[in-house]
């Protein structure tokens, strides 16, 4: 006998109807595309919000040159992504998804492109390993599966939406780009008044995407790949990270020894740049600060007390100041 007859035994019929109501409402809405995907997306979801690029963005530890690379590894996704969408825009497993006016992300990229590389931007815009891997999925799928397109595009504009204004102000602030949007264009849906609402019409439409259950677990599977390529581009672009840093540590600090005139570490396009003396990697100050990520902008004090000692008037100072400090010690403890 099946669990369901056996909870239904010894009811009058009312009571079976009624006791069986929420039961089908509860099969229906896990059967629903919306509510397979956020579930069965659960785990990478939260693997990708704790990818180390992702966790030093969110708190603003994000150089100028690894924003302009993640910018690139957008604009490539987003054109493989929007060229698919237009060629099965009319596909009945699409179709009613297709909101070119309110999601595209392509245009807002390009002028984000021409704001952080310049006019012949496209002649410096290389597409990374990690991001050629996705792109090729992408065309891939458009062109064999149209209906796991869902996935994809599901993937990427509700997490923009979701996560786009945080991340846009973050890297303003951390940038220093500007508040009219420059930039960080690409985090500004003009057409979409209410990002919540937008979100539920658009799981709505997903759910009334007439797809039997094997396609909608297909689309779950392929919506938890789409989850790992964008992981495998945090870790490339984490990775270029660690080596932005390690150049910056060989060719591009001032020395700990002394400070530049107007105490701070001098800068060019937002990154420290060397002044030829000394090795930082031997002061203890900046090696703590570069685990912190809070190289930009600090000074070192190591060096400004060597340059205090150096001077002979503030050594007789301090000794004078040592040997009394001594001296009521030495009274307090009698």
């Amino acid at each position: 006998m099946s669990a369901e007859l056996e909870t239904s035994e010894g009811l009058d019929e009312p009571e079976k109807k009624i006791s069986g109501v929420p039961e089908k409402e509860n099969h229906t809405r896990m059967a629903d595309l919306s509510e397979l995907l956020k579930e069965g997306t659960k785990e990478s979801h939260d693997r990708a919000e704790n990818t180390q690029f992702v966790k030093d963005f969110l708190k603003g530890n994000i150089r100028k040159e690894l924003f302009k690379l993640a910018t690139t590894a957008l604009y490539f996704t987003y054109s493989a992504l929007e060229e698919e969408i237009d060629r099965n825009k009319d596909h009945p497993a699409f179709a009613p998804l297709y909101f070119p006016t309110e999601l595209h992300r392509k245009k807002a990229l390009i002028r984000d492109m021409e704001y952080l590389y310049g006019e012949h931007w496209e002649e410096q815009a290389q597409c990374s390993e990690a991001t050629r891997k996705y792109v090729e999925r992408i065309h891939e799928v458009g062109q064999n599966e149209p209906e796991l397109l869902v996935a994809h595009a599901y993937t990427r504009y509700m997490g923009d939406l979701s996560g786009g204004q945080v991340l846009k102000k973050v890297a303003q602030r951390a940038l220093k780009l500007p508040s009219t949007g420059e930039g960080t264009q690409f985090y500004l849906f003009e057409n979409v008044d209410n990002a919540q609402q937008f979100k539920q019409l658009y799981r709505a439409r997903m759910n009334a995407l007439d797809l039997n259950l094997e396609t909608k677990e297909k689309i779950v599977e392929e919506a938890n790949k789409a989850f790992e390529f964008n992981m495998q581009v945090f870790n490339e672009l984490d990775q270029a990270g660690s080596l932005l840093a390690k150049e910056t540590l060989e060719d591009g600090l001032p020395a700990h020894d002394g400070l530049p005139a107007h105490g701070r570490l001098p800068t060019q396009d937002g990154l420290p740049v060397h002044d030829g003396k000394g090795d930082l990697r031997k002061c203890p100050y900046y090696a703590a600060q570069l685990d912190k990520g809070a190289l930009e902008g600090s000074s070192c004090p190591f060096g400004a007390a060597l340059a205090v000692l150096r001077r002979p008037g503030l050594q007789f100072l301090l000794a004078a100041s040592v040997a009394l400090a001594a001296g009521l010690l030495a009274w307090y403890s009698m």
